[in-house]
């Protein structure tokens, strides 16, 4: 019925153990108070009587005049040696299985003489049998109550969980969309809302696959169409020498423009196997400044001016690097195509309350904010570029836990912003090694 993890059958198993010995407890207690109760009732009689008889040289008392209670009784002036031990109270079974309750009480020291008081005690002894007996009905009817109900609070507890597993077991690429948290108690808002992002990302992840299907089928056509058309124009009639040059070209071009496509999708490709990798511990630091002296000599080959200032002097972090290094050199590719001569990148690090914000910070013409630039083949700007560079460091980014954004400055100044912040715990996927 249950599976050897199941967290029901833990349940169960620990709360039947629980209450049985509580059962167990509560029952035996309880019988062995009121036992006790009844003994100490028989023994004080007991020894009322005894000491009426060494006082007033009778059973009763002045008072008392009730003569049944003497019935069962049984009273015997026994000598001890003084060496001989006894004991005050014992319990006695006889042979005809009756059980009598004695009382050795003494009466005349210098004879050694002592009262033996016997009361037959089988009737209540009887009684505190079917006391027990019904003790341990009672509590094994609430034991079994206990089970039930703790069977049916299980299935309650689990209800939730069977609820999110067939709504998610229903979903699929076509059909995805977020679980209703307030209708979840509240232990299980937490994992409603950590569903609901998983699922945002998964509409994010199709949502970019069918743009990116869509969006290669259009880039390579686009190059096929001109290569076709070229080639029709220039076989219609006989051309020069020069103009079947430029006719090729024109091909070569095109074919370069699809080469860049093709190359970017297989980086796309490349990329999910870098997301394999198993993520190691990193100076961050240390890798901006890798990617600070690579840089610098591009920027001033185009009379470009690379700055740079990094905090703190160092930052560890568990993650790929490879995918760190797409993101950082996509953001410094932009800004170094965006950055018109003689302007400046600003290239820097600092600490916030998450983690670390690296920012790439450009001179260039800025952003359309409206537009998804992280979709495929999303391109702005009067530059070349295939625009699956920014699709790639989103994807990059999400693969290790991080956030990356992209907005104009807000200094008053031209150009963008590149930022992306790692956080100090950040939320790799471990592959299985």
């Amino acid at each position: 019925m249950f599976s050897k993890r199941s967290i029901r059958r833990r349940f169960l198993f620990q709360l039947i153990v629980a209450s049985a010995a509580l059962v167990i407890l509560f029952s035996s207690f309880l019988y062995l108070f009121i036992k006790q109760s009844i003994y100490d009732e028989k023994q004080a009689e007991l020894i009322g009587y005894a000491e009426n008889i060494s006082s007033n040289k009778s059973l009763l008392s002045a008072q008392q005049n009730n003569t049944e209670t003497l019935m069962g009784l049984d009273v015997e002036l026994i000598t001890l040696t003084p060496n001989e031990e006894h004991l005050d109270f014992y319990e006695k079974t006889n042979k005809d299985k009756t059980t009598t309750l004695v009382l050795i009480y003494p009466f005349d020291f210098e004879n050694s003489s002592y009262l033996k008081v016997s009361r037959d005690i089988t009737p209540t002894k009887r009684l505190l049998t079917k006391i027990m007996n019904s003790i341990y009905l009672i509590n094994a009817v609430g034991f079994v109550v206990i089970i039930l109900y703790a069977i049916a609070f299980s299935k309650m507890l689990i209800a939730p969980i069977t609820a999110l597993s067939r709504r998610l077991a229903n979903m699929n690429e076509h059909l995805i969309r977020p679980i209703k948290v307030e209708q979840l108690p509240d232990e299980f808002e937490p994992l409603g809302e950590t569903l609901n992002r998983l699922i945002a990302r998964i509409q994010n992840f199709v949502k970019y696959q069918k743009e990116l299907f869509i969006g290669a089928a259009h880039e390579l056509k686009t190059p096929l169409a001109v290569i076709k058309l070229k080639n029709q124009v220039t076989l219609i009639k006989k051309r020069t020498a020069e103009e079947y040059i430029e006719a090729i070209k024109i091909t070569n071009q095109s074919v370069d423009e699809m080469n860049k496509i093709v190359a970017d999708i297989l980086n796309i490709g490349r990329q999910e196997g870098a997301q394999l990798e198993i993520p190691v511990q990193t100076d961050v630091i240390q890798i901006l400044k890798k990617w600070e002296g690579d840089f610098k000599l591009l920027a001033n080959s185009e009379n470009k001016t690379l700055k740079t200032h990094f905090e703190p002097d160092a930052f560890n972090a568990v993650l790929q690097v490879t995918l760190l290094n797409q993101i950082l050199q996509n953001f410094l590719q932009n800004a170094l195509k965006f950055t018109p001569e003689g302007k400046v990148i600003t290239f820097q690090s600092r600490l916030n309350g998450v983690g670390i914000v690296i920012e790439v910070i450009d001179e260039g013409c800025g952003i359309d904010e409206s537009v998804d630039l992280f979709a495929p083949f999303k391109r702005q700007g009067n530059k070349s570029g295939v625009g699956l560079g920014l699709f790639l460091a989103k994807s990059a980014a999400e693969a290790i836990g991080a956030v990356i954004t992209l907005t104009n400055r807000e200094d008053g100044m031209d150009g963008s912003c590149a930022r992306l912040i790692l956080p100090s715990k950040l939320c790799c996927v471990l592959p299985l090694r």
